[in-house]
């Protein structure tokens, strides 16, 4: 019997079906179910999944108006030739569908919104409970960030010894759970899981916090494999990890506010083979009908961006200012996602100081990409943000929010790097991750591509009407103004640690110098007034 657990259905809203089916046996490996999804000539294939119970779902993802049938197949009687019509209403507000990458190097919704990628992680959020995760979530509505990279399976670590209350697959014999520095997973640790029987409650969980992430204006970068394990779930078998994704997939795929991150730090995880990698994102990608963002994250060595199915860069490197050069090597948006993070426990890349992450962003923003925000504040509890969730109490996230402001109000396009300040030379020295910029200080031989202030500075916008210019640690007392010829411009000083944005002229024009209070931090924009 059919029962429809949408009461409407609208555009780029998830449509849900629920059957009732088998239950006895292993439904998550008896049962098949799919279903094809038709508007005229268009088809769009769905994968069903089990929910427990006896029962069955089928999960959509409308991205036009109007009329819809659909009729399922099934190996199970029951869940066989089941058809129906349902009529898709317009967007209700804020529903602007999955984000799309966009300029080749920017992103947008689906509908066309533009989108701004500014991201934090909190990598296990969601395993907390819920007093801790509710928290979570109202830090995440007051905070500027509109992306959380979370991990789907649980995550082993010296701040993530509690135990979740629920587990992704049936349990079967319980561990240890206390960390001692080591990766060796289950064997060691003495954990074991039934792999062939999923556990619908913690799929259930985590699509309800998903859909609370979506209500803020928040995606959800989902990590789908990680090496911090001691449960095992990174070392399943090749069987296991494919019917662990098709799973996944099928649950989540209509959900609009999902990213995949196939791995945190893909490279921290021997047992897996390139080969592995690149089924799991085939695979992936092929049950996704609606084109959800992909990527693959790092610690050491880069995974290939340039593979066509991974759709920007993800990227865990302190030097933001190469965004620049990985954009052009790749041809996709870079996301530093990790980039450090503001805090103070012992670990090298846990303690840097607000003002060094600040920097960051804008040296990441004003080479054309996005970075990733994150808190690591050692405290009684463990509660720390880039675990766990909780509240957001570090230095950089008002600045962070200031820089939101002013790249929505840039131009709609996006910022992208004036590369003319000078002649770039790039030297390669083992790869990109070893890349030396030196830039030779020559007139632009062409009229695009000027840069507002001295040539050293790195800028992004767009040439003739927009132009950011980010001064770092420098503190100059003055600049010269090198704008277009025969175009005019205001000019405004940002503090970007202070938060404050002061006139400095109403029209410049070419050669003329600017003076102002020398200090760190600071930033020139430049719009066009003629």
């Amino acid at each position: 019997m059919l029962q429809m657990t949408t009461t409407a259905a609208s555009l780029w809203a998830t449509y849900e079906l629920s059957l009732t089916g088998p239950s006895t046996g292993n439904p998550f490996l008896d049962v098949t179910l799919t279903a094809s999804f038709r508007q005229g000539e268009r088809e769009v294939r769905v994968n069903g999944f089990y929910d427990g119970a006896g029962v069955y779902k089928l999960r959509f993802l409308p991205d036009t108006t109007g009329a819809w049938s659909y009729e399922t197949r099934s190996n199970a009687p029951d869940l066989d030739h089941v058809n129906g019509t349902f009529e898709v209403g317009p967007a209700l507000p804020n529903h602007h569908g999955p984000v799309r990458v966009a300029n080749r190097h920017h992103f947008r919704y689906a509908d066309g919104t533009r989108y701004t990628n500014i991201g934090t992680t909190a990598y296990v959020w969601n395993l907390q409970g819920d007093a801790l995760e509710e928290e979570t979530l109202a830090s995440l509505a007051a905070a500027p960030f509109t992306k959380i990279r979370m991990c789907v399976f649980p995550k082993h670590y010296r701040y993530n010894e509690n135990e979740p209350e629920r587990y992704p697959f049936k349990l079967v014999t319980a561990g240890k759970s206390k960390w001692d520095g080591s990766f060796a997973g289950a064997d060691k640790y003495g954990w074991t899981f039934d792999f062939t029987q999923f556990e619908p409650t913690y799929f259930q969980h985590l699509e309800q916090r998903i859909n609370q992430l979506a209500e803020i204006g928040v995606e959800a970068d989902l990590i789908v494999f990680h090496p911090y394990d001691r449960w095992g779930f990174s070392r399943m078998s090749p069987a296991e990890d494919d019917r662990y994704l098709r799973y996944l997939t099928a649950r989540l795929a209509a959900f609009p506010n999902v990213w995949w991150s196939m791995a945190n730090e893909y490279d921290l995880m021997p047992q897996k083979t390139p080969q592995d990698w690149d089924r799991f994102i085939n695979i992936t990608a092929d049950n996704d009908p609606f084109g959800h963002l992909l990527s693959v994250h790092n610690c050491f060595k880069f995974y290939d961006h340039n593979h066509p199915r991974i759709t920007h860069a993800s990227i865990q490197r302190s030097s933001a200012n190469l965004s620049a050069v990985w954009r052009e090597k790749y041809g996709k948006p870079v996301s530093i996602d990790e980039c450090c993070y503001e805090g103070t426990i012992a670990e090298l890349w846990g303690n840097i100081s607000g003002q060094k992450m600040v920097r960051r962003f804008w040296d990441g923003v004003v080479n054309g990409g996005y970075v990733t925000h994150g808190e690591t504040f050692n405290n009684d509890t463990n509660t720390i943000w880039w675990a766990k969730g909780g509240k957001l109490i570090g230095d950089s996230v008002a600045r962070i929010a200031f820089l939101r402001r002013i790249m929505e109000a840039g131009p709609d396009e996006g910022l992208d790097p004036i590369k003319s300040t000078g002649a770039y030379r790039i030297a390669m020295q083992g790869g990109l991750d070893n890349v030396v910029l030196q830039q030779l200080f020559v007139p632009p031989a062409g009229e695009e591509g000027w840069a507002p202030a001295m040539a050293w500075w790195p800028t992004a916008g767009q040439p003739h009407r927009y132009y950011l210019s980010y001064l770092g640690e420098n503190q100059p007392s003055e600049a010269t103004v090198a704008v277009p010829p025969d175009e005019h411009y205001s000019a405004t000083l940002i503090d970007t640690w202070n938060m404050t944005e002061t006139p400095l002229a109403p029209s410049v024009k070419r050669g003329d110098v600017l003076h102002f209070e020398p200090k760190p931090y600071l930033a020139l924009l430049f719009k066009r007034i003629d």
